[in-house]
C-alpha cells in the first residue's frame, strides 16, 4: 500500500484524473489514488513513459494528452469521461519550469510558460467539469508552487503562472458555491523531483560545487533548508479529496518547512 492511501478504499468507484502522471508529484498522487480505489487516468505527451507507470496498478490508466493543446485537452478528458466516468477528481499537474533574468526573458519564453502551466489548467479544468452534471461531488486540485504565493527572482513567468493558478481555483471557488465541488491549491517548496535534479549540473558549475553542494543550495529555498519528498505533496492532495476536506475550498496549502 502507498503510505499515505492507509489502506481505505475512500475512492473506490470515482473516476480520477491527473494531468503529469508519469513522474514525480503526479505519478505520487496518481498511484496513491488508485490505491485508494479510484480509476486513474493519468495524462502526459509520452505514451512509453505513462505505459509504464499505468503497468504499476490495475487501476492506473494512460492517456496521452498534450496540456499546450486545447483538442487534446478536451478530446482527452472527453474520452476518459466516456471510458470511466465522469471526473471526480482532477489534480492540474502539469507544469514546466524555467527561469533566467527578466530583462532577457522573451515573449515566447513567456507564452510557453503561461501555455503549459496556466492555459492547461484552465483547459483541464474545463474539460473536466464538463464531464459533471451539477449533483456530482467533485474535487478540482492544481499543483501551484510557493512561488504562487511570494515573488521568485529569476523565473519570473514562472512566478506570474503560479501566481494565476491560484487565481483561478479562487474564482471558481466563488462561481461554483452552490455546487458539491471544491477548489484548491497546493503550494509546494523545492521536491526532490527531476525538475529540482535537472538543475544540478548547471548549478555545479556557476557555483564550483559538488553534487550536494547544488542540492544543499536548492534546499536553502526551503525555509528548514531541506528538500522536500514527493510523499508530503500526496499526503495533502489525498486529505484535499477526503470527505473530512469537504469545507475546505479556494484555499491555498503551503508546504515548504516553514512561513512563506
Amino acid at each position: 500500500m502507498h503510505p499515505k492511501s492507509g489502506g481505505i478504499m475512500e475512492h473506490a468507484g470515482k473516476h480520477a484524473l491527473v494531468t503529469g502522471g508519469g513522474s514525480g508529484i503526479g505519478k505520487d498522487i496518481a498511484i496513491a489514488l488508485a490505491q485508494a480505489g479510484a480509476e486513474v487516468t493519468i495524462t502526459g505527451r509520452r505514451a512509453e513513459t505513462l505505459g509504464a507507470v499505468a503497468a504499476e496498478h490495475p487501476r492506473l490508466h494512460a492517456q496521452v494528452m498534450d496540456v499546450d493543446d486545447e483538442n487534446s485537452v478536451r478530446d482527452g478528458i472527453a474520452a476518459a469521461a466516456v471510458a470511466r466516468g465522469p471526473i471526480r477528481i482532477c489534480v492540474a499537474n502539469a507544469g514546466i519550469a524555467e527561469g533566467g533574468p527578466f530583462e532577457e526573458t522573451s515573449l515566447a519564453a513567456w507564452r510557453k510558460i503561461m501555455t503549459t502551466n496556466l492555459d492547461g489548467v484552465f483547459l483541464t479544468f474545463q474539460a473536466a467539469l464538463a464531464s459533471l452534471d451539477a449533483e456530482t461531488q467533485a474535487r478540482m486540485i492544481v499543483i501551484s508552487s510557493i512561488a504562487g504565493v511570494r515573488g521568485l527572482k529569476n523565473a519570473i513567468p514562472y512566478a506570474v503562472s503560479k501566481h494565476g493558478v491560484i487565481g483561478l481555483i479562487r474564482g471558481l471557488s466563488e462561481e461554483y458555491m452552490r455546487r458539491p465541488i471544491t477548489f484548491n491549491a497546493l503550494c509546494p517548496g523545492y521536491v526532490e523531483t527531476d525538475i529540482v535534479r535537472n538543475q544540478l549540473p548547471g548549478l555545479m558549475k556557476r557555483f564550483d560545487v559538488d553534487e550536494d553542494g547544488a542540492r544543499a543550495l536548492i534546499a536553502k529555498g526551503n525555509r528548514h533548508q531541506k528538500l522536500l519528498e514527493v510523499d508530503e505533496i500526496t499526503a495533502a492532495a489525498i486529505w484535499l479529496c477526503s470527505d473530512g476536506a469537504r469545507s475546505v475550498n479556494g484555499q491555498t496549502t503551503e508546504i515548504s518547512g516553514g512561513q512563506v
